[in-house]
């Protein structure tokens, strides 16, 4: 009896963690883009974001309108994310300009400073320092944990979301981004 009671509690854990992702938006996704990006139909709005850059000048969402954004919440503590950014890095390197930013949006509290020593410590070079050390963009954004990444139309609408790690520079992605920016 106890095995059964475990067994469906096991159960109910891996349907909840398989769609807690898919109820972050208002609809289902659309598509599945490389990497398990996940394409919506219709753009979504999202909430209002405030952060700050590296010399902690105010900055919001809003300042990046006209361009594409790939906006990933991360944090040096995590892991992953410590994992994920030389692909962001490259990426921006590779496709960064006039109409499309890589916007990697730090949750360390501890502020720019964290995030400038872990860019040199590990080399990134071609992305901007950008700190919400309130750390409430992840729950604004309705992140379920980081690395989140969300990619954004001109208008600043989500058309997209990768909840995990990606590797952003590959040959694939890099294609599909270009694809959608031309």
């Amino acid at each position: 009896m106890r095995i059964n009671s475990i067994r469906r509690s096991m159960m109910t854990l891996v349907l909840v963690a398989t769609l807690l992702p898919l109820s972050t938006v208002a609809e289902p996704p659309a598509r599945t883009g490389p990497g398990g990006l996940l394409l919506w139909e219709t753009p979504q709005d999202i909430a209002a974001v405030t952060f700050e850059d590296g010399s902690g000048n105010a900055l919001s969402l809003s300042d990046f309108s006209g361009k594409y954004v790939l906006l990933n919440l991360w944090a040096t503590w995590c892991g992953p994310c410590r994992e994920e950014m030389p692909t962001l890095d490259a990426l921006q390197s590779e496709l960064g300009g006039s109409n499309f930013d890589v916007l990697a949006l730090s949750l360390d509290r501890q502020g720019a400073g964290v995030v400038t020593e872990f860019y040199r410590e590990i080399g990134i070079e071609n992305l901007g320092v950008y700190v919400d050390d309130s750390g409430m963009a992840g729950n604004k954004l309705r992140a379920v944990g980081i690395p989140t990444t969300l990619l954004l139309n001109t208008e600043g609408q989500e058309i997209g979301r990768l909840v995990g790690t990606a590797e952003w520079n590959s040959d694939e992605m890099i294609k599909f981004l270009a694809d959608i920016l031309s």
